[in-house]
């Protein structure tokens, strides 16, 4: 009897061992396994309706549909992702120093090269193909700066590490601002903000380098253009003073969010469908399949079609939430909260802006608005989401 119990224990043994060779030697598969699926399928889920929501808004536009060079992007990004899950999240923390010094370089170089598109630098082209470097910033800086304080995990409570943090994020804000791009510089507040929040910076800290900000934000929107030096864009001065005065201006300053707001009421619960959209066919509402995507969304389909879009967008920052709680370091708790938090702030702004209760910064609709460069980018930062969860879940077992 103790000759077969020994058997069976070695036996047992065995099979362990032949499951962690066969767990090593797939270990794609043994990845691909252990994804948030959820996660996944709000995502997917979340561009086929945004192709769908684009064919309609561009079915009867001068140019023709661009429903067509809007799935291609999802391709492209869709692949984006599918790489992003089998980089282990170790090496981006690696090298984060040369990731930095690579996003301050091309944005460096937009602003040097970039061709001027409506007043702004914001796009460079490279090999025939036109993208929007600030897009994929948003990614890289939540990167390097979750690497850098992860690295000094020791000085979490040290003042000096939430200051030299701040002032490496400020490079990037900095330049990004320059193009101009105020949307986007807006969301890279944002992944700073989850990332010294995450990180477990003082609540004084926090509340230092937030009473920081809000001077700095005053000084630029009414000391200095009372002094005479306007750091601001006419056109971004512009927008300000009509969310803040909505009815100052309806012919010109706040034409935009005027027809916004009658886009999205005229709606209803059902919509007008395609072709009783006329807002959007029409013409009334400017940049309808772009910054205003949600506003031609809302008249084509309604309160229940957006309300759709918007619980798919809750799904994905739920479940990113989810992932910080799950990750196997801190690094990737950090890099899983600002990205999360990023996109959160992306939705928040855009709808905002559509309805009147944000200022119009341009930032776009993930996984809606028309572009390469967001979509690109935002499916990338999912895939980098499901590589942190995925080897979370394997440090835990």
């Amino acid at each position: 009897m103790t000759e077969v119990v020994r058997i069976e224990a070695v036996d047992s043994r065995a099979r362990g061992l032949r499951g962690r060779r066969a767990e090593e030697r797939f270990g794609g598969l043994a990845l691909v396994r252990r994804l948030d699926l959820l996660l996944l399928g709000s995502v997917l889920a979340s561009v086929v309706y945004g192709l769908v929501v684009i064919g309609g808004i561009t079915k009867l536009a001068p140019g023709g549909s661009a429903e067509t060079r809007q799935a291609v992007y999802a391709v492209v990004g869709i692949v984006a992702m599918c790489a992003a899950i089998f980089v282990d999240p170790a090496l981006y923390r690696r090298f984060a120093s040369v990731m930095y010094a690579g996003l301050l370089g091309v944005m460096l170089l937009v602003l040097a090269t970039g061709a001027v598109t409506r007043g702004s630098k914001r796009w460079i082209t490279v090999g025939g193909f036109t993208f929007q470097p600030s897009e994929f910033g948003k990614v890289l800086l939540a990167l390097c700066l979750a690497a850098f304080v992860a690295d000094r995990v020791k000085k979490m409570h040290d003042l000096t590490l939430a200051l030299r943090a701040t002032a490496l994020a400020a490079g990037p804000i900095v330049l990004v601002f320059l193009q101009p791009d105020f949307g986007s510089a807006l969301v890279y507040g944002a992944v700073l903000a989850a990332v010294l929040f995450v990180s477990g910076i003082r609540w004084s800290t926090l509340a230092a380098i937030g009473g920081v900000a809000v001077f700095v934000a005053a000084a630029v929107l009414w000391w200095l253009p009372a002094a005479g030096v306007n750091v601001l864009r006419p056109y971004q001065a512009a927008r300000l003073t009509g969310f803040t005065h909505p009815g100052s201006d309806p012919s010109s300053a706040t034409y935009q969010v005027t027809q916004s707001i009658t886009t999205v009421g005229a709606g209803g619960l059902r919509g007008r469908g395609v072709v009783g959209a006329t807002q959007t066919s029409l013409g009334y509402l400017p940049e309808d399949s772009t910054d205003f995507a949600f506003a031609s969304l809302s008249e084509q389909r309604g309160f229940f079609g957006a309300s759709i879009l918007l619980l798919l967008y809750l799904l994905i920052v739920w479940r990113g939430l989810r992932i910080v709680a799950s990750a196997g370091d801190l690094f990737g708790a950090i890099v899983a909260a600002s990205i999360s938090f990023a996109f959160l702030f992306e939705v928040f702004i855009n709808v905002g802006m559509t309805i009147g209760v944000a200022p119009i910064t341009g930032i776009t609709l993930p996984f809606v608005s028309v572009g390469g460069s967001s979509m690109i980018s935002n499916l990338g930062a999912m895939g980098i989401l499901q590589a942190i969860h995925a080897r979370g879940r394997r440090r835990r077992s």
